[in-house]
């Protein structure tokens, strides 16, 4: 092969590859990065002060900046030792994200509606801790999905799965798992998937989380009797690439606040 030809070839190798790279990363910026947001309280009072101040301040002042769609919820079976405050924001990119989970810049601004919870005493604190969990979505389900639950407000049942993996290259089994079909058959089923997700950040990895939702706790155990008897569901878990993908699943079953925005 002569030495033109073979800079031809290079040219058209190049080239092919940085369509292939700009498609993988377009694929990976146009989806919503997911922030789970856990405020951990004790007592009624911290509560009462959450909830004035998630209600008043801090969704509002999201809603202002154009961060729509945010979920605030609650666990059904509350641990009366390490009660929860669940939020899930959708960002459209990481710059969107930073002005509100950078503080150490600037100090809090103190307004009526934030004012017993920004300028509350060392010994006296809102809340026990913070955790945050950050997640890229799912190729093919890129961006946050709202239900569409006609039932009882009240009787809702919100449930969020987390499935750990061995290592890194079984999650990305898992994923793949989800990406060949599992995502299909929640929606098929009408199981109301709000959102999937890949941990990126977060206390527990490799591990992925998605939030499904029903009418009701009747609904709910119905929808994965089903999903339990479904043949294409079948078909994943007999394939053989898919083994051993999961090394431990956690469910919470949580409730939708009166100021939740779903």
């Amino acid at each position: 092969m002569s030495i033109p030809q073979k800079r031809t070839l290079t040219a058209v190798f190049i080239a092919a590859l940085a369509i292939f790279s700009c498609d993988i990363f377009a694929q990976t910026i146009k989806g919503d990065y997911y922030q789970i947001k856990i405020y951990h309280y004790k007592t009624e009072k911290q509560e009462a002060v959450l909830d004035a101040y998630l209600q008043k301040s801090f969704v509002p002042a999201l809603h202002k900046k154009g961060i729509k769609n945010i979920g605030v919820f609650k666990p059904i079976e509350a641990d009366t030792a390490d009660r929860k405050i669940y939020l899930l924001i959708p960002y459209a990119s990481w710059k969107d994200a930073e002005p509100d989970n950078v503080s150490a810049g600037k100090p809090v601004v103190v307004t009526p509606e934030n004012k017993d919870y920004a300028s509350a005493v060392y010994n006296d604190a809102p809340y026990s801790r913070i955790e945050t969990i950050w997640l890229s979505p799912f190729i093919t389900r890129p961006h946050l999905m709202l239900p569409k639950l006609t039932g009882d407000r009240s009787k809702r049942v919100y449930e969020l799965r987390s499935y750990e993996s061995p290592t890194e290259a079984y999650h990305y089994s898992k994923v793949k798992m989800f990406n060949s079909g599992e995502t299909d058959i929640f929606e098929r089923l009408g199981f109301n998937p709000v959102f999937y997700g890949s941990v990126i950040a977060g206390g527990r990895m490799p591990n992925l989380m998605y939030l499904t939702t029903f009418n009701d706790k009747q609904s709910r155990d119905e929808h994965w009797k089903a999903f339990d008897a479904d043949a294409q569901w079948k078909g994943l878990t007999g394939d053989a690439q898919y083994k051993n993908n999961v090394s431990k699943g956690d469910i919470i079953f949580l409730y939708p606040t009166a100021y939740s925005d779903y």
